[in-house]
């Protein structure tokens, strides 16, 4: 196809901080999942342990693996819930541990390239926005996420209270995001991402949009201190804050790499749990 040239008062695609309101987010976000889902997959299945036992739960492009760090507790006989799910590797992986566990995520395109290895493991699947689950209060013992909704959510402070809704009195929750000091740096894995570039207290979103100004990617930030008051705020009892030190290696993913891992955390683990 012929390469088209843009006269400079063309509408262009168009990458920035700026904000973006719920909605628009979310809408961007189903269509985004669906588009990358297969290609998203192909990328990353093998780290996320589809070509070894069929599953994994891995906290983050840093390697951290909850088999080592073992911070949902014990999952025997637990009802547990994946939000944000993706393709359900996470899931199956805790299903795989004796727990009866559902996963849900925004993007029905996510969902369907995990729904086959679902149904093997007894995993169900749902398509549902995070900040209103179908579920009712008090049913599950565990839920979590792993890079997953809290992100990619305007009003993560909604998700949280839904989670905690459907979580038991003392009921754990573990999410992992990007660690919020990244914020500050480009999100390339060589040497140019190791200088701060902007400020760590802009909490506009970084967006993409199209030539019509649509959005069609955004991903929110928020301070570890924002974190930590979203969840008291939510009712919930902070239990820790994990940050990762790098194992995975020489891999890549995104801006992740064992230069930076080895220097600056990548991501950051919220594990708290529900006040009675």
């Amino acid at each position: 196809m012929e390469h088209q040239e843009h006269s400079p008062d063309q509408a262009q695609p168009s990458v920035g901080r700026r904000g973006v309101g719920p909605e628009e987010t979310v809408a961007a976000q189903r269509a985004w999942w669906d588009a990358e889902a297969a290609q998203y997959r192909r990328e990353h299945g093998a780290f996320l342990g589809d070509d070894r036992d069929g599953s994994d739960l891995v906290w983050g492009p840093d390697g951290l693996r909850e088999a080592d760090a073992g911070l949902l507790g014990d999952l025997a006989g637990a009802t547990v819930l994946e939000f944000g799910a993706g393709a359900g590797q996470c899931a199956r992986w805790v299903a795989g541990r004796g727990a009866r566990v559902v996963a849900t995520d925004l993007s029905l395109g996510m969902l369907r390239e995990g729904a086959g290895a679902a149904r093997e493991a007894g995993v169900p699947l749902a398509q549902c926005d995070a900040r209103v689950l179908p579920f009712a209060d008090a049913c599950f013992d565990v839920a979590f996420t792993s890079y997953g909704a809290l992100p990619f959510v305007a009003d993560a402070d909604r998700v949280l209270a839904e989670v905690a809704r459907v979580l038991k009195p003392g009921g754990r929750l573990a999410a992992s995001v990007p660690h919020p000091v990244r914020w500050a740096f480009p999100d390339v894995p060589g040497p140019e991402g190791l200088t701060a570039t902007h400020s760590y207290f802009d909490r506009r979103a970084y967006v993409e949009a199209d030539e019509h100004g649509t959005v069609t990617y955004a991903e929110h930030h928020r301070t570890v201190g924002d974190w930590v008051r979203l969840l008291v705020a939510a009712g919930f009892a902070v239990r820790d804050l994990v940050e990762p030190e790098w194992r995975s290696g020489d891999a890549e993913w995104g801006g992740w790499s064992r230069l930076r891992g080895e220097l600056l955390p990548g991501t950051l683990v919220l594990v708290a749990d529900r006040r009675d």
